[in-house]
């Protein structure tokens, strides 16, 4: 049979049409579409059996492109946020008592500071002991609820920051000096209790001379002690005198500001560092542009502020500092030991010059539970200066002995003079004497 003579074959059928979906149906997005095409795909697949039903576009829309795949949860919906702050007491454990508690039992007992540290019970001062308080141990989440009592949430990530912080707050009964510091154990703070009413010089029983020393018009006050000494409050006790008898300017730069003054006869301006300077020395510098009588500077701890101090005395104001020295003659050594050596001649006269008094001033605990000040107080009479320039500091420690006329004392004496009057004992005299031989000889009557 040849070609031509071959019957021809029938046309092949068309292929099958996709069946037509609504117009509902089709208009869905993008990724809807690419999901159902790959199902589409796959159902011409010989492994796939075919259906007869279309299959609506939620269900396409959520099945699995893999038959081994988990079908989708369902979302969970998110939790509200947390308050950034939490409230005040937050975060204080069971048996814990409030900040403000803990500093108003300080201040009903007489307890001059509060000492709290993540991991150690609370403790008092007692008249310079420590007392143990029957709380229990301070976790972290209750020291940081007492931060929240007294610190805003910048000066709390501050002190995270710089690991340290020093401030001030204050409470209807009490102003309190803040420090917070980082340890081994975790962070802590100590609370200095000061109180809203300043005692006069009577009251707190200070010398006669104190008022002399008060009066003067113009050089440099120095009182000095060491941390707990009283300092600050023998400090306003001057202040609040010259307040009170003569109509002076006075400006105190302080860190912090501790005891508040309301001007009287004196106008009185408070400035606290941190908060209204940085600096103590930019502080002193600028106050000699502000028309002040008396500049009352908080701590001279370098070398810039005690030459500003000695500038300030040297052109006509009287300047009031606090060092951390143990008696007169320390002092003038320590402000010495600031300068090298070819200062030190330049500055011995400078000193000689302007200088009024040094009060050293410790306490001690009398024998009926209360704590009293002595003193070793130097006054710049004519002799003493010739001795300042000269440098004779062991000639300066005995005309102090002997210079009760000019309101001069020396530790021994003071000690002894408490002893005396049955203030403090025999024990107490010779614990806090610099020189125990010396007073042991005065307490047996050969001096």
């Amino acid at each position: 049979m040849t070609q031509s003579q071959r019957p021809s074959l029938p046309p092949l059928p068309p292929p099958p049409m996709p069946p037509v979906q609504d117009v509902e149906e089709t208009n869905m997005d993008m990724m809807e579409m690419g999901e159902v095409s790959d199902d589409i795909g796959t159902q011409f697949m010989p492994a796939s059996p075919m259906t007869s039903e279309t299959p609506s576009p939620a269900a396409v829309a959520t099945a699995p492109k893999n038959p081994t795949e988990e079908p989708p949860r369902p979302a969970i919906p998110a939790p509200p946020p947390l308050p950034i702050t939490p409230p005040r007491g937050f975060g204080r454990s069971p048996g814990q008592p409030s900040l403000a508690e803990l500093v108003r039992h300080a201040f009903d007992e007489g307890f001059s500071d509060v000492h709290l540290g993540v991991g150690e019970k609370p403790r008092m001062r007692d008249r310079g002991e420590m007392v143990i308080l029957e709380y229990p141990e301070i976790d972290e989440p209750t020291f940081m609820s007492w931060l929240r009592e007294i610190l805003k949430e910048d000066e709390i990530q501050r002190f995270k920051k710089e690991l340290e912080f020093d401030g001030a707050t204050q409470y209807e009964f009490a102003r309190v000096r803040i420090n917070i510091f980082d340890t081994l154990r975790g962070p802590a703070m100590v609370l200095r209790l000061i109180p809203l009413k300043i005692l006069t010089m009577e009251q707190l029983r200070l010398p006669m001379v104190f008022k002399d020393i008060s009066d003067s018009h113009k050089g440099l006050i120095l009182v000095t002690g060491p941390t707990g000494s009283g300092k600050s409050t023998t400090m306003a006790a001057m202040v609040d005198y010259i307040n009170k008898e003569h109509p002076k300017h006075i400006i105190t730069i302080e860190d912090p500001v501790e005891f508040v003054h309301q001007s009287r006869r004196s106008l009185i301006k408070q400035r606290e560092v941190g908060m209204h300077t940085h600096k103590f020395d930019n502080a002193l510098k600028a106050s000699l542009r502000e028309d002040p009588d008396i500049i009352l500077v908080g701590e001279m701890r370098d070398k810039e502020t005690v030459n500003t101090a000695l500038k300030a005395a040297q052109t006509g104001h009287l300047v009031m500092g606090t060092l951390h020295t143990n008696s007169a003659v320390k002092t003038l050594e320590r402000i010495l030991s600031l300068y090298n050596a070819e200062e030190r001649e330049a500055m011995r006269v400078a000193i000689a010059e302007s200088l009024v008094a040094i009060i050293a001033q410790g306490l001690c605990r009398t024998t009926d539970g209360k704590r009293a000040a002595y003193h070793d107080i130097m006054i710049n009479t004519e002799t003493v200066k010739d001795y300042i320039i000269q440098g004779k500091n062991d000639e300066i420690l005995e005309l102090m002995k002997d210079g009760e006329f000019d309101g001069m004392i020396t530790t021994n004496q003071a000690l002894f003079n408490l002893y005396q009057e049955g203030r403090i004992t025999e024990e107490t005299a010779l614990e806090l004497s610099p020189t125990p031989n010396e007073i042991a000889m005065m307490l047996r009557g050969r001096i």
